[in-house]
């Protein structure tokens, strides 16, 4: 067995930290669409109040610490959607960025 892919179902299993977060998301034909972010993981995020997306969409967010990254589209239901970042961001700059993103350390997962 070599490398470390991480099957679909392993990935939704990673640690989800609730946020409350708006951010822009840019698209590349509709252009900037306000998103509130709920939770997030190293391997994504989950907005509630979707605007009009549909499964494929990419969107490039600005995060603290991080910066730019794409996500794209992998699920909708109802309100929310959620999406797969283009890359695992590094444990140090996950766990920067969650320090920033929940300035109440009770919300934070005990890492």
């Amino acid at each position: 067995m070599s490398g470390a892919q991480l099957s679909v179902t392993d990935q939704r299993r990673a640690t989800r930290h609730p946020v409350d977060y708006p951010v822009i998301g840019e698209h590349r034909t509709r252009g900037d669409l306000p998103m509130h972010l709920a939770n997030i993981s190293a391997h994504g995020f989950m907005i509630d109040a979707a605007p009009e997306l549909a499964r494929g969409d990419r969107v490039v967010v600005r995060l603290p610490v991080i910066g730019r990254i794409e996500a794209y589209c992998i699920w909708i239901a109802d309100e929310r959607a959620g999406f797969q970042f283009e890359r695992i961001i590094r444990l140090d700059d996950f766990d920067s960025m969650i320090e920033a993103l929940q300035p109440n350390p009770r919300l934070r997962g005990r890492g």
